[in-house]
């Protein structure tokens, strides 16, 4: 008789073929787990499919289930991110190739490096549920924990960059009724904590009673958080605020590659000036830095027609420029990427300047000047604003104004508006994505401007220069869009609201809240589950 020599440790795999003695699983497993980042991104806008991103995350749950321990989970989270974030945000190429001159081999690598800073996060996710010991539904917990959490740093860690969160591909699903309540990241949260569930319907156990006992309890599970979402979604947590007003939002459609040049400069604002001038409405928005100029530079033949019309059909105008001080020696200085409210019959001009900036186009990062001068972004380092703005009065109502990129972060919405005395009853984005061309960027940034208006209960108002104009209602509706890169006005009403919903009211402390409960559950759950199984 013949006895095998072991195999080396390295050799010896589970049952999904992952190696464990080795840090990294197999490439196989990699590439499913890219498979399903990839999966991931096509459940956001232009498709809005929110079914995909849940049966992406529970692929990426039930591989994290099979891993041999916390390592190669992080490796699949990170091959799940770099899959999802590449594919999601590719149009930052455009940006820095096309239109900023970078070679494009280092703009290619920069979006690459990118992409593998943002699967950081997704990796620490898988880290942290493998972490739990008892498989099922602790580590389904932690999942959903996990998730909340590290999409929040994501929103925050320098600066932050929440684009794809994914709570925002559930804008149109079951769990939008939940925005109003958690907000983006709490709807991410119980979107993992059902993929998780899901993944427990296919995921092997050890006896046929315990298949049967874990995926009725998961099915169940499943439907509950999905059904409680769409029963939330039937509450109106804000209320009409006095009769709807007229608006009018203008797309001039320029180039990015004239927007700054002297023709361009000239052509932009003669063109703005006669959409604006064109016919009257309560409030007319034109696109971010229409006027690409200081507003003291703005020629007479523009600025007093504007003043004129103003006063003369008592429209409210909300105009894109550049906003300065000027020193006593005739310098401008501490430039501001600025809206600038223009109020009928009232020489006094409101001013909004935008203070969440955008790292590499509106500000330096330290250490990333040469970065930067590789690019010929003009107008690159701006002073960043009030955080607190009052808002914008038209007649008996008021605009939370915001600019472009600060669309994104959804709690520093929230605390302007429960910081104002008087609440804003609208929100108004004012942007330009020309600097993305036409790519997917346009389509996914109409779907966060609705996901704040699913959190706050407020209309949003979008004036952009090549798209995606629009009008969304309250309940997250597109009422009207103009097609994108063509030049016009978008004309139409818009209600204005009040009240606060809970996340106005708290931001995204109950979701965080909730995340740390999970996982704490998670880690309480697991142990009585070893202590349970020991002899």
């Amino acid at each position: 008789m013949t006895i095998d020599a072991p195999r080396p440790m390295q050799e010896i795999t589970t049952a999904a073929g992952v190696p464990r003695g080795r840090a990294r699983p197999a490439w196989r497993t990699c590439a499913l787990a890219g498979a399903a980042g990839i999966a991931h991104m096509l459940a956001f806008a232009p498709r809005d499919w929110w079914w995909l991103q849940l049966i992406a995350q529970a692929g990426l749950f039930a591989l994290i289930e099979r891993t041999a321990g916390r390592r190669q989970a992080a490796w699949l989270g990170a091959a799940f991110g770099l899959a999802w974030f590449i594919a999601g945000v590719w149009w930052l190429y455009v940006s820095m190739h096309t239109y900023g001159g970078m070679p494009a081999p280092m703009a290619g690598l920069a979006v690459v490096l990118f992409g593998a800073y943002l699967s950081i996060y997704p990796a620490a996710v898988a880290a942290v549920t493998r972490a739990v010991p008892a498989a099922g539904f602790p580590r389904a917990m932690a999942f959903a924990g996990a998730w909340t959490v590290f999409e929040w740093l994501r929103g925050v860690v320098f600066t932050g960059f929440p684009w794809l969160s994914p709570g925002y591909a559930h804008t149109d699903g079951p769990l939008a009724g939940f925005a109003p309540l958690l907000g983006v990241y709490g709807i991410g949260g119980l979107a993992a904590l059902t993929a998780a569930l899901l993944a427990q319907l296919v995921l092997p156990l050890d006896t046929a009673a315990a298949v049967v006992r874990r995926r009725i309890a998961a099915a169940g599970g499943a439907f509950l958080v999905l059904a409680a979402g769409v029963a939330l979604s039937r509450h109106a947590w804000t209320s009409p605020s006095g009769a709807p007003i007229t608006v009018r939002l203008l797309q001039g459609n320029i180039p990015q590659d004239m927007k700054f040049e002297r023709a361009g400069i000239e052509h932009g604002m003669r063109l703005y000036r006669d959409l604006i001038t064109a016919t009257p409405a309560d409030l007319i928005v034109t696109p971010e830095t229409a006027f690409p100029v200081l507003l003291q530079q703005i020629p007479d033949d523009v600025s007093g027609p504007l003043r004129q019309f103003a006063d003369r059909t008592g429209s409210h105008l909300l105009i894109g420029t550049v906003g300065a001080t000027i020193t006593p020696a005739g310098l401008a200085v501490d430039l501001t990427n600025s809206l600038i409210g223009v109020t009928p019959n009232d020489t006094t001009l409101h001013r909004y300047d935008k203070h969440h900036l955008v790292p590499f186009g509106e500000f330096v990062p330290w250490g990333f000047r040469w970065f930067v001068d590789m690019m010929h972004i003009p107008l690159g380092d701006f002073l960043r604003g009030s955080a607190t703005p009052s808002g914008f009065a038209i007649g008996t109502q008021r605009a939370a104004l915001d600019i472009c990129y600060e669309d994104l972060f959804g709690e520093e919405i929230a605390q302007a508006l429960r910081n104002m005395p008087e609440p804003a009853s609208m929100l108004v984005n004012s942007t330009n994505l020309a600097w993305f061309g036409d790519t997917i960027a346009i389509d996914q940034h109409l779907q966060i401007s609705r996901m704040r208006t699913l959190e706050t209960g407020r209309p949003i108002l979008r004036a952009t220069n090549t798209g995606a104009t629009a009008i969304v209602d309250a309940r997250g509706r597109v009422q009207a869009r103009l097609p994108a890169f063509t030049t016009g006005a978008l004309t139409g009403h818009v209600q204005p609201t009040r009240g606060l919903t809970p996340y106005v009211r708290f931001g995204n402390l109950p979701a965080l809240g909730l995340a740390v409960l999970a996982l704490l559950g998670a880690g309480i759950a697991a142990r009585r589950r070893k202590a349970a199984a020991a002899p």
